[in-house]
């Protein structure tokens, strides 16, 4: 009995804590129920309300015994219903659609954040230090890779550059950029310069240089990832006529149901246009990952975790003497 009352309670606790944000954050499941930040409740409210109101208006002429009625076919509800179904299949193709492109986006950001932090791992431990200066050098080297990662996502939210790569670069360099028509390739071609400047120096030798240089082709091959999902948006013929579709069958719907539901057709008609274009307008939001709305990526979260990373880095005593011979205990 103990047993049984321990895993019903520990199942409870797991159903309550099941949802989280972005920062780990725990959410109670009745607060999602009210919540409206990051819902699409607000986007689709003119559209519940239009269809609330027309909806009352076709009761009220079936009340006032003025009748609009559809063309006499055997069988139409079967028909109304049939449609209903295929438009909502149609709706859960366009979401399913729109969040491959979500978690493929996501997936590329997840691999950005390894190859960030494994590029300058390998910037600080690989490349020797021959002079006083060297150790300044790869501090900025290691700032410029998390600079790379923020004007990527200036780029694909189409942003200018602002005062976030300032604190990681040069002025000079900062300069550049505001004239850089891609500023993240400019990026990766400083990375790579300094990499080969370290390899002429004989600061790595040519295994370690492609390893680094194979780790920054990489942080490209994500870039260019990211820009196919950003330039390629779902057709738009596709998002209009879906759209089309939807409103059509929400004006012809109060017109066949009013005969059987009279004053019940306003509500019926609420949650029908809730659902139909609550999951039309999740799709359209979801299309699109790398924007500012609060469905899209958190990339601002994911830039901040990968700068703190490398400052960690940075910040770790890397004091020589530590590994030294001498200090090695044998047992």
């Amino acid at each position: 009995m103990k047993i049984k009352k321990y895993t019903k309670t520990h199942s409870l606790r797991a159903w309550k804590q099941k949802n989280y944000d972005y920062t780990g954050e725990r959410l109670n499941w009745f607060y999602l129920i009210l919540r409206l930040q990051g819902s699409v409740v607000p986007t689709i409210l003119p559209w519940i309300v239009f269809f609330s109101i027309y909806s009352f208006a076709i009761s009220l002429l079936y009340y006032e015994k003025i009748h609009i009625t559809l063309p006499k076919i055997d069988g139409i509800p079967n028909v109304v219903l049939s449609f209903n179904l295929v438009l909502s299949l149609l709706l859960i193709f366009r979401t399913n659609t729109a969040y491959d492109r979500f978690w493929e986006g996501r997936k590329l950001w997840g691999n950005l954040v390894n190859t960030v932090r494994n590029l300058t791992r390998g910037i600080w431990i690989i490349i020797k230090e021959r002079e006083a200066a060297g150790r300044e050098e790869k501090k900025a080297a290691m700032r410029l890779v998390v600079a790379f990662a923020i004007a990527m996502k200036l780029h694909l939210r189409r942003d200018p550059i602002n005062e976030e790569l300032l604190s990681l670069m040069s002025v000079s360099e900062y300069s550049k950029l505001q004239n850089t028509n891609h500023p993240s390739l400019e990026i990766t071609f400083w990375i790579g310069e300094y990499l080969q400047h370290q390899y002429d120096c004989q600061s790595i030798d040519v295994y370690q240089l492609n390893a680094l240089q194979k780790l920054l082709d990489e942080l490209v091959n994500i870039l260019g990832g990211c820009e196919r999902i950003s330039k390629t948006p779902m057709p738009l013929s596709y998002a209009i006529y879906l759209r089309q579709l939807v409103v059509l069958y929400c004006l012809t719907l109060p017109v066949e149901l009013v005969s059987g539901l009279t004053w019940w057709t306003t509500p019926v008609m609420v949650f029908i246009s809730f659902f139909l274009f609550g999951i039309e307008e999740i799709g359209s939001e979801l299309e699109n990952p790398f924007g500012h709305n609060p469905n899209d990526l958190p990339l601002d979260v994911i830039c901040h975790t990968m700068l703190r990373n490398t400052e960690d880095i940075i910040a770790v005593n890397t004091n020589s003497d530590r590994f030294s011979r001498k200090n090695i205990k044998f047992r």
